[in-house]
């Protein structure tokens, strides 16, 4: 004779699951009833969800940022669509992995994570993925998150947070490829020349005004791509090397993360 299941024991388990009542009434006959094991039986198949969304993208998502004891972290959560991203359950869960990876360090942080993700789900029915996480240490630290798509921590030697926010808002809207320009390989400055040069070629232009204009190119593109040669945001007439040598401080370090 099979259990008979109640509304009342259905509606217990999803409101500790979330899950479709489906799903609830299912657990329940298959556990005869016994609502530990349901639980049991939910958790062990919301795994086996998530291994079936594994070949589907998870391109959009959140980056949250957390900063404690001079450390900054910054954790990016993956969802199948943007429509999951406003959902509170996806929101809740990105904020507890920012906790977990602030509090108690990224090995607690990638032991906790795979049920808390496989547990949301189960109950959107969406692949969700825990991305890229990134940390740094620094006196002062300074952070900026654009529409939880993008976010940058700066780190600098000294000053106050409000240059290191400043600084980490010029990251994030000019999305410099180098810190400096010694960072500039010599593979990075012959892909640049060989594209100039076919633009200055086409100049009627004398020689030696051509080398000048190359010259000029290729100068003009590494400042521009790099961050202490460029005009801060907030104030086009100084660099941002500037702006550090204003305020007496040197860039100790920056991470930066984007969903976009």
């Amino acid at each position: 004779m099979s259990t008979q299941i109640t509304a009342e024991q259905v509606k217990n388990l999803r409101d500790q699951t979330g899950v479709s009542v489906m799903q609830c009434r299912n657990a329940l006959i298959e556990a005869e009833g016994d609502l530990e094991k349901a639980l049991i039986i939910l958790k062990g198949k919301s795994s086996g969800i998530a291994v079936k969304k594994a070949d589907r993208d998870a391109k959009n998502g959140i980056v949250l940022v957390r900063e404690k004891d001079n450390k900054g972290i910054i954790v990016t959560l993956h969802s199948e669509t943007d429509f999951l991203v406003k959902n509170e359950d996806f929101i809740n869960l990105a904020n507890k992995l920012a906790d977990i990876a602030i509090n108690d360090g990224l090995s607690v942080l990638n032991e906790k994570s795979p049920d808390m993700i496989n547990e949301i789900i189960q109950k959107t029915g969406e692949k969700i993925i825990l991305g890229n996480i990134s940390e740094i240490n620094g006196n002062v630290l300074g952070s900026y998150v654009h529409n939880n798509k993008s976010a940058v921590i700066v780190a600098l030697s000294e000053s106050d947070k409000d240059v290191a926010k400043d600084v980490a808002m010029h990251i994030a809207a000019m999305k410099p490829v180098y810190t400096t320009m010694e960072d500039v390989t010599d593979n990075d400055k012959t892909k640049v020349i060989e594209v100039f040069e076919k633009e200055v070629a086409e100049s009627d232009k004398p020689e030696d005004i051509k080398k000048k204009m190359l010259d000029g190119k290729i100068n003009t593109y590494f400042k521009e791509q790099t961050l202490m040669e460029q005009a801060f945001i907030k104030n086009p007439n100084i660099t941002i090397k500037q702006l550090l040598s204003d305020n007496k401080t040197t860039l100790s370090g920056f991470i930066r993360e984007s969903v976009e």
